[in-house]
């Protein structure tokens, strides 16, 4: 069966690690039949959420930016990529931004297949771990969530380290797996 697969890029960087891992996702998904969309949160209006509560009431959200679009898509999607470089052993403002403003529907976010991309310059694995802790923590929010696979990409700074390693086949491998 053919899946939706969104990919949700907070890589600040076009073309930067993360974002590159994500692309080679997206092949091996599209190369198995998956419908695929990649999201890099860097093209997108999105604003910090306010916590005024006003979404408790029929999950609709005061501000009006791509944030609603967006969620949309996660809702409706079967597999869900989210991807970010580490700062400070922790998510990148963008995914944590992002993921706070999936509060007004995040109950409709159920039942969803879940892959996880961290990079970092730190080769440390244990400490990319941090973030993935942070996906948890955001995931065990949610209704059923299935965690189906982690990439830890170490030890890339530049733009083009990932395309060095082997990171770009194991993402690419986890596309074809969906």
């Amino acid at each position: 069966m053919n899946k939706k697969v969104l990919i949700i890029s907070a890589s600040p960087r076009k073309n930067g690690n993360s974002d590159r891992l994500c692309d080679e996702f997206k092949r091996g998904a599209m190369e198995t039949g998956n419908e695929t969309e990649k999201i890099f949160l860097g093209d997108h209006k999105i604003g910090f959420c306010h916590g005024c509560g006003f979404c408790a009431n029929g999950g609709v959200c005061v501000q009006k930016d791509d944030m609603k679009e967006i969620l949309e898509k996660m809702i409706q999607s079967d597999v869900i990529v989210f991807a970010t470089p580490t700062y400070f052993y922790t998510m990148d403002g963008q995914m944590k931004t992002f993921l706070d403003r999936t509060v007004a529907r995040y109950q409709e976010i159920s039942n969803k297949e879940f892959y996880f991309i961290v990079t970092a310059w730190d080769p440390e694995p244990t400490h990319l771990e941090r973030v993935v802790e942070e996906f948890r923590g955001y995931t065990d929010c949610l209704n059923n969530p299935i965690e189906k696979g982690i990439l830890l990409a170490g030890g890339v700074t530049d733009k083009t380290d990932v395309l060095k390693t082997d990171y770009m086949a194991t993402a690419y491998q986890f596309g074809k797996g969906v």
